[in-house]
């Protein structure tokens, strides 16, 4: 593998409240002690508080629980569409974009809808309009993208690497993260500022750094499973190179995703000296993010299991052996799904969206298992 961690410079800190919060988030996520034996194993070895405290480090408590319960439940929802075919990600999206938009109004008995109020209600009373209208945007962009890559995996397409790139820096997550840099530091930077080119460009080249390295650790546990999704394949279609090749290349891209952010960040304009302040804590939470994901990749067990500390060091993995494709998961409600119109006209941006209430198998409640997580 490239070695990231030595371009990637910025300075690596951890939040004081990490336990305090990993301990709170646990008792969150596991209300109705639902998760045991490998699911529960699964979320220990995530360590997600390290991730929310490596990214957030100055956030105080109350908003970095925020930060984690979200990052926690994201990643509950990112293996959930890895599995789900196109009709079980939209009615996902449906019931956790509603419950954004209408989070004192919207009811679904989904353990996916309550945990997603519950967080963005604890969100709403400090975080400004602007912060409130990015997360919940590009979270809807979110799911968009993991339609139309349920789509392309159903089908069997591997994309070319423009539109892959296009679609990876939605499928990532990482946007509303950034909105959450703006919530962890109390920040209200106009709506003008943060769509200024400039820092536009350091959102996307900090997006893309964390996405495309995130791709080479990942890769392994997906080419495991037959999953194309990923830059590494994708290079390897379109350019016509080997497994070794491919990953140099994108570890250069992620090597360049970085010096565009430092070349980027230089050449930020004034704004006035509150802004200026403002822009400079956002642009070192993006900086948090670069240097935390690569740290955090290889103190997790979700990419090397227990040997990421060898695999940070040697940089060679032994690839897994191919696994056996399971069938995509569908919301289990099937055809009988509940359609509520009026309420996904009025809240969501999606044209084509339906509001369906799924029974979710990771998210949702099932008989004798009231909060299953």
């Amino acid at each position: 593998m490239p070695d990231l961690v030595s371009h990637c410079t910025f300075k690596l800190r951890i939040n004081r409240h990490r336990k305090q919060i990993t301990s709170e988030t646990k008792k969150w996520l596991f209300q109705g002690d639902n998760l045991v034996g490998k699911a529960r194993d699964k979320y220990h070895g995530l360590k997600a508080g390290l991730l929310t405290s490596m990214c957030y480090p100055d956030a105080a408590a109350p908003q970095l629980r925020v930060c984690n319960d979200y990052l926690t439940y994201l990643f509950h929802l990112d293996n959930l569409s890895d599995d789900m075919d196109n009709f079980g990600t939209t009615t996902t999206a449906d019931v956790v974009l509603n419950s954004l938009y209408h989070p004192y109004t919207y009811r679904c008995p989904a353990r996916v809808g309550r945990m997603t109020r519950d967080y963005y209600k604890r969100m709403l009373p400090t975080a400004s309009a602007g912060c409130q209208q990015r997360f919940i945007e590009t979270f809807d962009f979110f799911f968009q993208s993991v339609t139309q890559q349920a789509i392309d995996r159903a089908s069997g397409v591997i994309p070319d690497l423009e539109s892959y790139v296009a679609l990876r820096r939605d499928t990532s997550g990482c946007k509303p993260c950034w909105a959450l840099i703006e919530y962890a530091n109390n920040l209200d930077i106009p709506d003008a500022v943060m769509d200024h080119p400039v820092l536009r460009e350091m959102g996307e080249a900090a997006n893309d750094l964390v996405t495309w390295s995130n791709d080479i650790f990942s890769y392994n546990v997906e080419q495991s499973k037959g999953d194309t999704h990923n830059m590494i394949p994708v290079v390897m279609n379109e350019r016509g190179l080997d497994l070794q090749g491919a990953v140099d290349f994108v570890g250069e891209l992620c090597k360049q995703a970085i010096d565009r952010f430092n070349y980027a960040r230089s050449c930020l304009p004034s704004w006035s000296p509150k802004i200026d302040r403002d822009v400079d804590v956002y642009a070192d939470g993006l900086a948090n993010w670069m240097v935390g994901s690569l740290h955090w990749s290889f103190e997790t067990e979700r990419y090397f299991g227990k040997d990421g500390h060898t695999v940070k060091a040697t940089r060679v993995i032994n690839l897994l052996p191919r696994r056996a494709k399971r069938r995509p998961r569908r919301s289990a409600t099937g055809a009988g799904v509940k359609k509520h119109r009026s309420i996904v006209t009025l809240c969501s941006p999606m044209p084509n969206s339906r509001l369906g209430v799924p029974v979710i198998s990771v998210l949702s409640e099932s008989p004798g298992a009231k909060d299953s997580a």
